[in-house]
């Protein structure tokens, strides 16, 4: 099965191999709920997350194959949003419960 069809764009194996994955992934993510990790459960599930969102980034949205400035400009994006989960997060974490005021 060749790699890169004409001008650089995935071959329809291509799709339906990313496919295929992110099936797996949603299935992985279903068996996962039902075992009992304790406090790694949404680690393991926002790891199969963030890789089905990669692979669907890089090849449904052709990230993978466009230029550098496009590459650039998605990796800054999700900069720009760690950063404001981080801060929004360290604000909320440090924050005192106080009731009844």
């Amino acid at each position: 099965m060749a790699q890169n069809g004409s001008h650089g764009h995935p071959t329809h194996g291509v799709y339906y191999a990313v496919f295929g994955a992110l099936v797996i992934g949603t299935l992985l993510t279903w068996g996962v709920a039902f075992v009992d990790l304790g406090i790694f459960n949404p680690i393991v599930a926002l790891a199969i997350a963030c890789t089905k969102a990669t692979l669907v980034i890089l090849f449904f949205m052709h990230v993978r194959y466009s230029s550098k400035l496009t590459m650039i400009t998605v990796a800054a994006g999700f900069f720009w949003l760690m950063l404001l989960i981080s801060l929004s997060l360290s604000d909320y974490l440090t924050r005192t419960l106080t009731l009844g005021q």
